[in-house]
Parts: structure tokens; sequence; C-alpha cells
């Protein structure tokens, strides 16, 4: 028996508020507003890339309060302080 290929799209049956979509398809682009299934696409797209960036900027914060982190930062500007004017001219 052969394996089925998977496909690259997946289908899914979703409900929606109403409301929700009639302010989606006014101020959807125009290249989008007569394809429902692209402009879905694009706003998961979006969703998942704000996610992303909302995760990274959450890491970092948490990276920057970090006691250890913030310290081993000190040392490491303390130790290369005096490169900082490595090749410029003294006037």
């Amino acid at each position: 028996m052969r394996l089925k290929e998977q496909t690259k799209t997946i289908r899914r049956s979703i409900a929606l508020p109403r409301q929700l979509i009639e302010e989606v398809e006014t101020i959807a682009p125009p290249e989008l507003k007569g394809n429902f299934n692209r402009l879905m696409a694009v706003a998961l797209k979006e969703f998942s890339i704000r996610r992303k960036e909302k995760t990274f900027e959450e890491a970092m914060a948490q990276m920057a309060a970090d006691p250890a982190i913030r310290s081993e930062n000190r040392a490491i500007l303390k130790e290369f302080a005096n490169t900082e004017t490595d090749g410029l001219k003294n006037d």
C-alpha cells in the first residue's frame, strides 16, 4: 500500500462571528478582498510573526533583568573599555 503523499495545504472549517468577517473585509487590502483563504493565510502569518516577536522581546527583557547577566555584561564592558578608541586618532 502506498503512503498517502502529504499536501502542502491543510483544509479547516471554522466558525467566525459575522461582525468580525465584515470588519476584516472592509479593511483588507484590495488584493486580498476577493480571496478569503488568502486573507486568512496572510492574517495568520502576521499573527505568527507578532507572537514570535513578542516572545523574543519578553525573553530579552528577562535577560536584561537577570542580575547574573547584568553582572557579566558589566565585567565584559570593563574588560573591553580600553579598546573603545582603538584606531581612533586623539585630537
